[in-house]
């Protein structure tokens, strides 16, 4: 029998613990001999990250295949058909060193093969390929050469297995993506970009003869973004955006373009970490892509995208064919992410992985895809309503609703199974997560509406769509909430400073003071250290709005509580920002509460930290929203 009771008060089977264990997951997910490989989060082995093939684990604790290249890390292992046979080269994170081992021996033992760092974590290495002949590991090394966070310098390597000196491929640009060669073994070619851009706005395509000095720039440019390349014979297929889209493009030695299937729509995506892969090749002509993160096949002949019929319907950007089979890892509005393959040719899906199911789908959210008006245009989001079979409000209560705030900002949300949302919505809190301007997915002209605009833009496309769910009915227009990490952190402390739509908001791992996360600021680390210029304006010709925008400057302009989480070890967003804020937050009668947890890097990776935010988050709003939420420990404010 369904029971009456207020929004927020309701029990649900899918706890923070459920949550926790969905925290992980399937990663950089790879074919090798038609057999997929994968590395794989797991929270409750205190966040380390697990290299699985065949869903069998392949290393013990305390191996943890990762790295901190541009501190979001990149591809960590690949696997090499060598002389002596099948090796795997991979970064583990506790000295971020190349080690290689033999995946069929009985026992593994990882050797080294890049020298031990004179300062911790001094080198670091990422987006692993196999170099020719498979006797080489070719990838990206990044060397800190001071005491700032910005004191890096970045060059393309060959790592030889057998411990010989490393060589340098190319250093041509201050970022760089991992060298890929030829067929041949003769040419590579890479990305690069340099500040103030980020490798979504501007990058260049370069090839060079390996062991020459120079290089040809073919693709690419100061607004133009190329975001994967791979070799085609003497020719390279590359993911550009000169129309304002990520479509894909042949282009031939002599330096001729052409789209292959020109689509008003993305192929590509953002590159906050090296190693992502939005196409593979089925065969010559046909190519897998994703389409704004749907699989789909690319006929060359036909210049046509055609996409798959799978029951997964959002795929990530680590796609690998081998022999018509293609695998990757999906998700859906009710599933986690899970390691799939496909068989292009019998149309088959296989699901490699069966993610933790937190309860039945009746208690998880279905969102519902929904376009707002925004004062810059339309503000596409996903609402997720209240769910649970078991309750229902009454019937003179509209539920409390949170915003929810994706990362970035350059990146999107997307209607897959997201078990922090389930969290709350089971609870009888709905969440609508909203792409506001600056979001992928939309295209360039879209994403760049936030170009000088942060702290605006973002700030007003989320009130726009709080306040209209408020208007029609569907949320409690005095029970509104905004929620977010990182960019998003900064979105809802920026909307708690200078709009009145919500009563409340939680900032997780944010941006508080735009000033200090500028390079000279000192705040935050290199590859993001002049992201603000493109965001803001101008350092320091646009000081004033660097001030005005600014959380860190508004505290007086506090809407209503605030709850604060952070990671002690964070290098991307350091604890510096969020300390000064709750100390000046102190003492001035708004409610507040600081959470910090060691160990933690940029985003919670260990089970206790995912379950300590999430039950804090609730007990917070229910102290606010006026509900006492059942099996939680009360949240302590202060003021």
């Amino acid at each position: 029998m369904v029971k009456i009771a207020p929004y927020g008060t309701w029990t649900s089977p899918i706890g923070a613990a459920d949550a926790a264990a969905a925290g992980g997951g399937p990663q950089w997910v790879d074919l090798h001999d038609g057999r997929p490989w994968w590395a794989e989060g797991r929270p409750a082995e205190g966040g380390r990250v697990a290299l699985v093939r065949d869903g069998q684990d392949l290393l013990p604790p305390p191996w943890n295949v990762r790295n901190r290249v541009h501190e979001y890390g990149g591809r960590p292992w690949v696997v090499l058909d060598t002389p002596d046979g099948t090796r795997v080269a991979f970064t583990h994170w506790d000295d971020q060193r190349v080690h290689v081992f033999d995946p069929d021996a009985p026992v593994p033992e990882p050797v080294p093969i890049t020298p031990a760092p004179e300062r911790h974590h001094g080198v670091r290495y990422a987006d692993l390929a196999a170099g020719p002949g498979g006797t080489e590991v070719w990838c990206v090394r990044e060397t800190v050469t001071g005491d700032a966070r910005t004191d890096v310098r970045r060059d393309l390597v060959a790592i030889p297995l057998d411990g010989s000196p490393i060589r340098v491929l190319a250093a041509s640009h201050h970022f760089l993506s991992g060298p890929k060669p030829s067929p041949d073994g003769t040419r590579l070619a890479w990305i690069g970009w340099d500040h103030p851009n980020m490798p979504w706005d501007g990058t260049e395509l370069c090839v060079a003869r390996v062991g020459e000095d120079t290089h040809r720039v073919v693709a690419g440019g100061p607004a133009e973004a190329v975001c994967q390349v791979e070799w085609d014979g003497d020719d390279l297929l590359a993911l550009t955006d000169p129309q304002g889209w990520w479509n894909l493009f042949r282009i031939s030695p002599d330096g001729t373009s052409t789209n292959l299937a020109p689509v008003a729509q993305e192929l590509g995506g953002p590159m906050w970490r090296l190693g992502h892969r939005w196409f593979a090749t089925i065969a010559p002509g046909r190519y897998a892509v994703l389409r704004s993160g749907t699989p789909a096949v690319l006929d060359e002949a036909a210049g046509t995208v055609v996409d798959l019929d799978v029951d997964l319907p959002l795929w990530q950007s680590q796609l690998a064919v081998h022999e018509g089979v293609l695998v990757s890892s999906a998700a859906g509005p009710l599933d986690e992410g899970t390691v799939v393959s496909y068989d292009l040719g019998a149309g088959v899906l296989t699901r490699h992985t069966t993610p933790a199911d937190p309860a039945e789908r009746a208690y998880l959210p279905v969102p519902e895809e929904r376009v707002f008006a925004g004062p810059d245009g339309d503000v596409p989001a996903y609402v997720y309503p209240p769910r649970n079979p078991d309750f229902t409000g009454p019937a003179d209560e509209r539920p409390p609703y949170v915003v929810h705030v994706h990362g970035g900002p350059t990146g999107r949300s997307a209607p897959v199974l997201d078990v922090d949302i389930a969290y709350f919505t089971s609870r009888g809190i709905g969440v609508v997560s909203v792409n506001y301007g600056g979001s992928t997915g939309y295209g360039r002209v879209f994403r760049e509406r936030l170009r000088e605009q942060w702290g605006v833009v973002d700030v007003n496309d989320c009130a726009a769509v709080a306040q209209a769910l408020a208007d029609e009915g569907t949320a409690d227009g005095a029970r509104l909430g905004i929620r977010g990490g990182s960019a998003g952190g900064w979105t809802s402390a920026a909307s708690m400073t200078s709009v009145k739509t919500y009563r409340c908001g939680m900032v997780a791992f944010p941006i508080l003071d735009l000033a200090g996360w500028t390079g000279t600021g000192g705040e935050t680390h290199d590859f993001e250290s002049r992201y603000v210029e493109g965001l803001v304006g101008p350092w320091p010709a646009a000081r004033d709005r660097y001030v005005d925008r600014s959380p860190a400057n508004r505290v007086d302009r506090l809407a209503g509580p605030v709850l604060l989480l952070q990671g002690l070890e964070d290098e991307i967003c350091p604890p510096e920002q969020a300390d000064r804020f709750v100390a000046a937050l102190d003492g001035t009668g708004v409610p507040h509460a600081y959470l910090t947890f060691e160990g933690e890097q940029h985003g919670f990776r260990k089970a206790a930290s995912i379950i300590a935010a999430l039950e804090a988050e609730l007990s917070f709003y229910g102290q606010v929203f006026g509900f006492t939420p059942p099996g939680v420990p009360v949240l302590p404010l202060r003021d």
